[in-house]
């Protein structure tokens, strides 16, 4: 087991939703955490929610040299860097036929995916400079994996992209690694109870029960979780095995069609 007490942490997106839920649970670990958001207010306010043992920071990682200064922002205010938390994320709800693919769909990208890498990449030569081995987990999507059934009506198509690059990314990164001193991981969640679901559903007990929501903390929770069993992947929700089963099924039956395989 992983033993964060007494440790530092860097969590991206921590103004709200997961970000916020894993700053709380890993200060409740004994770890000094600094919360990065676009969002200042709400990244002071989870700071000042935990206590003595947080501090806030305003960051937009759209902004391409963002995350590096981040990074050294981090250095600089906690002393050493255990565990950077990538958690930062926007949403994207068009129809592929009617995307523009605008500035504002590249800021998909830019938030969803490079952010992350550009962190990586910061943090990776921090640590080869002061000797030290950290750790860093990448907030991915049930997205990342397939085309969920609960949401594939709801034309997420530049999101689920974003978050499946971002897996790729991280599945190379992952050999790249180990040669580095970073350990790594992905978070896969499914449904959670984030601002973006409360805007429409605003009262969690008239949740569906087929949606399958989780609560932030119970995502958190996980998440830490996968980190003390040293996972790579960290999924959130058991139906994320069933919503895989398409696609690999599919393989199998062309793999079988064009005669590769009995």
């Amino acid at each position: 087991m992983i033993d964060h007490t007494g440790k530092t942490a860097l969590i991206t997106g921590g103004g709200s939703g997961i970000g916020e839920a894993l700053a709380i649970a890993l200060a409740a670990r004994g770890a000094r955490v600094l919360i990065a958001d676009r969002n200042l207010e709400g990244a002071q306010r989870v700071a000042a929610g935990i206590g003595e043992a947080a501090s806030a920071t305003s960051c937009d990682l759209g902004d391409a040299p963002a995350p590096a200064s981040l990074i050294g922002e981090a250095y600089e205010r906690l002393g050493r860097l255990d565990l950077v938390c990538s958690n930062a994320g926007v949403g994207r709800g068009k129809r592929m036929l009617k995307e523009p693919f605008d500035t504002a769909a590249m800021q998909v990208f830019e938030i969803n995916m490079f952010a992350g890498f550009r962190l990586a990449q910061a943090y990776v030569a921090e640590l080869e400079s002061r000797g030290a081995r950290g750790r860093l987990m990448l907030t991915g999507s049930e997205n990342s994996l397939s085309v969920p059934d609960a949401v594939k009506h709801f034309g997420m198509g530049l999101y689920g992209a974003s978050k499946h690059g971002l897996l790729v990314m991280a599945e190379w990164l992952r050999v790249e690694a180990e040669q580095k001193p970073l350990d790594l991981h992905v978070l896969l969640p499914g449904g959670v109870y984030t601002p973006l679901i409360a805007g429409a559903l605003p009262d969690p007990s008239t949740l569906p029960a087929d949606m399958n929501i989780i609560r932030p903390d119970r995502c958190a929770e996980l998440a830490l979780n996968g980190m003390d069993l040293g996972l790579f992947y960290i999924p959130t929700h058991a139906h994320i095995a069933d919503d895989l089963r398409p696609r690999t099924e599919g393989i199998t039956a062309s793999l079988k069609a064009l005669g590769l395989i009995d």
